[in-house]
This record gives structure tokens, C-alpha cells and sequence, in this order.
């Protein structure tokens, strides 16, 4: 009897586990002094079908989920109430998309630091986690830039 129960909570324990949604290279921006916002980008699958439904972090007063698109050839972006995360499939947070915005920031963003974020994931079930991070402050080139040689950038001819 004992033994049964034993492997059915083990088994519980597990599955719980594996909702867990994966986070993959989180960074966040740098900013300059008087800057009061920056963003927060990264990747995320979910085993299963969830939403991404708030972020927090302790670096800004208001932390809101964004969407950026282009409407005829105006770039809006907006605050959402959630991201879907379909089950198995990576859903990209990259500047110029979908984002977390950080608002109202205490301080500048230097790069070097990290800063925590905690992801509030809902599942279909409404069940709601957590998941804590430490996303690492690049520099407000967009990584894709090469930092030297590369292209020529001639300025004052437009």
C-alpha cells in the first residue's frame, strides 16, 4: 500500500516538474543614465500550452509585457495582457517584437550586471508559476552588429 502511494506522489512530483517552461539566453539592455525604460528579451518553450501572464523585477517599478508591430508603416507597440506559449514550440522576446518591458527604472542598467526577473507563467489548468532568472545586461548595440571592421557606416549623406 505504502509503496504504491510512495511512486504515485514521486510521479506527481515529476510532472509538476516538467511544466516548468525553458528559458534560454535572457538579456537585458544597457541603458544610459537618464533613460527611465529598457527592455528585457529571450527565448521560451513550454512543454506544454501556457501563457506568459506578468514579469516583476526588483530594477523597475512597473514591469508590463509588450508587443511591437508594424501597422501599415508605423511601428505601435503595446502593452499585452499575456504571450502565448504553445506547447513545444520557441516563442522569441527580441527587440522589435514581443518583449518585457522594464518601466520606471531605480537605476541605470550597466552592462556586466544581471538582472533578476521572475516570469509569471499560467498553464491551461490556470495554475500559475514562477520562474526566477538572472539575465545578464548587454550593451545597447544589438549583439547582431559587428562591433568593428564590418561595414562602413558613412554619416551626413542622406
Amino acid at each position: 500500500m505504502k509503496r504504491i502511494a510512495l511512486a504515485s506522489l514521486f510521479a506527481l512530483a515529476a510532472s509538476s516538474a516538467f511544466a516548468q517552461v525553458q528559458v534560454s539566453d535572457p538579456w537585458v539592455r544597457a541603458t544610459v543614465p537618464q533613460q527611465r525604460a529598457t527592455g528585457a528579451f529571450m527565448h521560451l518553450t513550454s512543454p506544454a500550452d501556457a501563457r506568459l501572464v506578468e514579469a516583476r523585477s526588483p530594477v523597475a517599478n512597473v514591469v508590463e509585457i509588450h508587443e511591437m508591430k508594424m501597422e501599415g508603416d508605423v511601428m505601435k507597440m503595446r502593452a499585452i495582457e499575456g504571450l502565448d506559449l504553445p506547447a513545444g514550440k520557441a516563442v522569441e522576446l527580441k527587440p522589435g517584437g514581443y518583449h518585457v518591458m522594464l518601466i520606471d527604472l531605480k537605476a541605470q542598467i550597466k552592462e556586466g550586471e544581471s538582472v533578476p526577473l521572475t516570469l509569471v507563467v499560467e498553464g491551461k489548468d490556470g495554475k500559475r508559476e514562477q520562474i526566477e532568472l538572472q539575465a545578464p545586461v548587454r550593451p545597447l548595440a544589438t549583439p547582431a552588429a559587428p562591433a568593428s571592421g564590418g561595414m562602413q557606416h558613412r554619416h551626413g549623406h542622406h
